[in-house]
């Protein structure tokens, strides 16, 4: 009985990183619909928790004298906290923001999805923008969001931002120097969510405004996913026209 609790502890963890693992792939070539790929990742943190208390149970109670078996328990410790904690702090971050997938640098004359819209011609995200709703959440959750202004000719902020568009590994979708406009489609990495992006830029006076927008196709929350792509964008961009 020791040594089958002493098994099911070791494998345990790695079971739980398993289903993890597996939820996103299986989502992505469509052998499971995104809601049972979702619950496959619900268990994966409930065999997780069990594998932390299996563990924990197998070292206390039977004390293994094997430097294996200890190093076997101790990795499946290890996979079952990250199986937990993975779905844990995705849930964690989707309640500390709002359920809104269409973030934008300008929510009173957003930039809008030309080539970009018959990609999203079937998506359940429509290609318009949200309205004034999901602004105000917007400005409430994400304040620091706002037009990006620069000294530099508009070809050369064009030039720069389609460079880190490139450096990103976004999928470039149009790239319309004359209108000031750059459209690109993100994949993501585990699940292969598609998320819009457009960029538009535009002289003011003696600056040069660009504003940035990405909309996910699916899903009524990003879980913070395009707030979080624009500051990268923007991060990239400031340092390359330093």
């Amino acid at each position: 009985m020791k040594k089958l609790l002493c098994w099911i502890a070791g494998l345990s963890g790695f079971v739980a990183l398993f289903m993890l693992f597996i939820s996103g792939p299986l989502y992505r070539f469509e052998i499971l619909g995104l809601g049972n790929a979702f619950l496959l990742m619900r268990w994966a943190a409930y065999v997780g928790i069990a594998a932390i208390v299996l563990v924990l149970l197998a070292l206390i109670i039977l004390r293994p004298s094997s430097n294996k078996h200890r190093v076997v328990l101790g990795i499946s410790l290890i996979l079952g906290f990250i199986s937990f904690y993975m779905p844990y702090s995705q849930l964690q971050t989707a309640r500390s923001v709002p359920a809104i997938h269409d973030i934008t640098t300008d929510t009173v004359n957003p930039p809008a999805f030309v080539a970009v819209a018959p990609l999203r011609a079937d998506a359940p995200n429509p290609v318009e923008y949200s309205g004034p709703e999901v602004a105000r959440q917007q400005l409430e959750a994400y304040p620091d969001l706002q037009t990006m202004r620069f000294n530099e000719e508009p070809a050369d902020v064009f030039a720069a931002a389609l460079a880190v568009v490139q450096s990103r590994g976004w999928d470039l979708v149009a790239a319309a120097a004359n209108d000031g406009r750059i459209e690109a489609t993100v994949t993501t990495t585990w699940f292969g969510f598609k998320d819009d992006v457009v960029i538009r830029i535009q002289s003011d006076g003696g600056e040069t405004l660009l504003d940035m927008r990405s909309k996910s196709r699916l899903g009524g929350s990003d879980v913070g996913a395009n707030a979080a792509r624009i500051r990268g964008f923007r991060d990239d961009l400031q340092n390359r026209l330093r």
